[in-house]
């Protein structure tokens, strides 16, 4: 289903966001105080236009409650970053997303109606960290703040041995959702499913059980 977006703010998180809406198929206007950031996304997005969000007439004119989705992604102004996301609200927009540098300013966003609030600086340097802290560990989706989809990379105390003889989810409250080895993916694979060294595992736990099954298959290198 095509999608209408307003993308306020044009750094780089707002700029690959509209990328990435735009070749997915949706419509994106995008605003930005700087004309030589609009002029650069002119060819990208599909209108880009250079205004000020705190100003609500602006947003009214551009019919802020028709589009199904906007996002904040002023950068470095708090004070515009907050009025643009309570000026959103109150103009019924039905969906607001902003981004934060801190929780005090993620706080103070919801507070004036942000729907979501996201941190991609933050969350960047924890993904990056966790990456960088583990041999296993490839990549990470927080579930919440203590449930992680995790993708490990299956080290060599694993290989040729059957999901069952692994008992990962007995041993650590872990679950195995999916194997990827090579280009081949099997979902929900079953018991006498085996593992081999270097397989991608996709899987699913608290991130007490995870940092502990991590720590037992490091010991085993």
């Amino acid at each position: 289903m095509k999608k209408q977006f307003m993308v306020i703010g044009l750094g780089r998180f707002g700029s690959s966001l509209t990328r990435t809406l735009i070749e997915n198929g949706h419509e994106v206007l995008a605003l930005d105080t700087n004309e030589n950031v609009v002029q650069e996304m002119a060819s990208i997005a599909t209108q880009v236009i250079h205004a000020d969000s705190t100003d609500e007439t602006v947003l009214k004119q551009l019919g802020a409650s028709n589009f199904h989705h906007g996002i904040v992604a002023i950068g470095d102004d708090l004070q515009a970053s907050i009025m643009t996301t309570l000026i959103l609200k109150e103009l019924n927009m039905p969906k607001v997303t902003a981004k934060a540098r801190n929780d005090m300013h993620g706080t103070v966003l919801y507070k004036v109606g942000a729907d979501h609030v996201v941190y991609p600086e933050r969350d960047m340097g924890i993904r990056l960290g966790k990456q960088l802290s583990s041999d296993t560990l490839i990549d990470y989706i927080e579930l919440s703040p203590n449930y992680n989809l995790v993708e490990i990379l299956a080290p060599h105390a694993m290989n040729g041995r059957t999901l069952d003889e692994l008992n990962i989810r007995a041993e650590f409250g872990c679950t195995i959702l999916a194997i990827k080895t090579n280009d081949e993916i099997n979902i929900s694979p079953k018991a006498e499913d085996r593992v081999h060294a270097g397989d991608l595992l996709l899987m699913i736990g608290s991130n007490e059980d995870i940092r502990q099954l991590e720590n037992h298959y490091e010991r085993k290198r």
